[in-house]
């Protein structure tokens, strides 16, 4: 782990969670309970547990803290029951009262390195939206100056989750953003099933996805779908 940890890190949780994310995830389904075909966050947890998803993200933008507190604290312990890796996205004061196994945040949410002050044996994912932005995070992680443990590579192709973007990276965005820096990462932005042969083949490991889980008709069998055709398709060459 990076230098500028100051908590006191548990290095057993620590490499215990993050061996689980780049040796089993495969699909990396993130909630969006308005894209879920009216299912809820939990029904839509249940199932790709079901499915066999090795890791899922909870991202919710609309519920009070109250509710969002309560919704953390079942996704942890649902996800515990499964030896599933939670994550949440954004909010550090219920990943810390819900004992989640990670956080991922933006290039405008607190800064990893402050996350790894206050929680020092969790995972931390961060988007990467430009190549110049991947730089500035190799470098640092070379300087041993980074706090985090995996990134994502994205937006890849047009989607509906976020509002305001006009720039798609392709496929080609894996090897261009991948080459700069050296840690695990995911891939995330409009990915639909008939995207993954190429993108296994340009090295994508971990795919991110929300409305190909969350609105498909059978979100568990889907969620199966995902996971094996990512594990027995993607190139060992690639972290």
């Amino acid at each position: 782990m990076a230098q500028v940890t100051q908590g006191v890190v548990n290095y057993q949780v620590y490499e215990k969670r993050l061996k689980q994310f780049v040796d089993e995830v495969g699909v990396y389904p993130v909630s969006c309970e308005k894209l879920a075909a009216g299912r809820t966050d939990q029904e839509w947890l249940d199932q790709v547990i079901a499915g066999g998803a090795k890791i899922v993200q909870l991202r919710d933008k609309e519920s009070n803290d109250r509710e969002l507190l309560a919704k953390a604290r079942y996704f942890r312990e649902k996800t515990r029951e499964a030896g599933v890796l939670f994550f949440l996205n954004d909010r550090l004061d219920i990943a810390l009262l819900s004992d989640v196994d990670g956080m991922h945040v933006g290039q405008k949410d607190l800064p990893p390195v402050e996350i790894r002050k206050l929680a020092p044996d969790i995972l931390i994912g961060f988007s990467c939206n430009t190549e110049e932005q991947t730089i500035t995070l190799g470098k640092e992680v070379e300087q041993e100056k980074s706090a985090v443990s995996y990134y994502n590579i994205g937006p890849l192709f047009e989607t509906g989750t976020k509002e305001g973007l006009h720039h798609f990276l392709g496929a080609a965005g894996i090897n261009d953003f991948s080459r700069h820096c050296k840690l695990p990462f995911t891939v995330m932005g409009g990915i639909k099933l008939n995207h993954l042969d190429e993108l296994l083949h340009a090295g994508a490991r971990r795919v991110a996805v929300v409305t190909a889980i969350s609105m498909a008709e059978d979100i568990a069998k889907e969620t199966t779908t995902w996971q094996q055709r990512i594990v027995s398709g993607r190139e060992d060459k690639y972290v």
